[in-house]
């Protein structure tokens, strides 16, 4: 029962530290800005990530196209890990790291959004990704 409680009480106390963040709650204002203003332009949002990342990834895609909090349209979101034959073929023909970057490479458009999980901050595929974001002018 104790170590329930600690992980409850750890989860509630970096909610407390987000709350005080500043800096942190004003680059999530603009990150929604980002993607609201991608949507009003009739634009995409994808999303990737790997392992809980990619889950993290196709969970919020979800929420974008289904509902979240409220009945709305669906919005053009979509996580890009979850076409498995695309990435087991990539991934085989010619390496795990470019997964993501070939699959923008041929779905993104210009003021796209791409969003990237990742715990370390340095998973190589998301990292070709943003470059290749960057190269086709998304935004991120």
């Amino acid at each position: 029962m104790k170590k329930i409680k600690a992980i409850i009480q750890g989860s509630i106390d970096v909610k407390q530290q987000v709350l005080q963040d500043e800096a942190l709650i004003a680059e999530i204002e603009k990150v929604v800005a980002v993607i609201t203003d991608a949507f009003k332009d009739g634009k995409r949002v994808y999303f990737c990530g790997n392992g809980g990342s990619a889950a993290d990834a196709q969970h919020l895609a979800a929420e974008f196209s289904g509902r979240f909090y409220t009945d709305r349209k669906a919005l053009p979101a979509e996580a890009l890990h979850c076409n498995t034959s695309y990435l087991t073929a990539v991934a085989n023909d010619y390496s795990f790291d470019v997964i993501y970057s070939r699959l923008i490479d041929g779905i993104g458009d210009a003021g796209d959004v791409l969003i990237g999980l990742s715990t370390s901050g340095n998973s190589g595929n998301i990292v070709k990704a943003f470059e290749t974001a960057k190269e086709k002018r998304l935004l991120r």
